[in-house]
């Protein structure tokens, strides 16, 4: 059930950012942007995570999935983890 919906979730995602990314006018700003504002969640989650029970690990799915998808990625992730 929860990996159904983690799948969904993060399709969804995926969708919305590809709308978000082809209707910007700098579509290739709006993808680093996206991509590094992705990556420093994770990384700080990864870091500090373990203190507020969070820790999610630097892993090959997590690292592509918050460079592809962002912050919605991450959230998702920290979501997933409080159920």
């Amino acid at each position: 059930m929860v990996n159904t919906l983690f799948i969904g979730i993060c399709g969804a995602a995926a969708l919305a950012m590809a709308v978000y990314y082809i209707t910007r006018c700098r579509r290739l700003r709006s993808l680093l942007y996206g991509s590094v504002t992705g990556l420093a969640a994770l990384i700080v989650l990864a870091h500090y995570g373990n203190r507020f029970g969070l820790f999610l690990p630097l892993n090959a799915f997590n690292l592509s999935g918050s460079a592809v998808l962002g912050v919605p990625f991450v959230i998702c992730q920290v979501i997933l983890k409080i159920l």
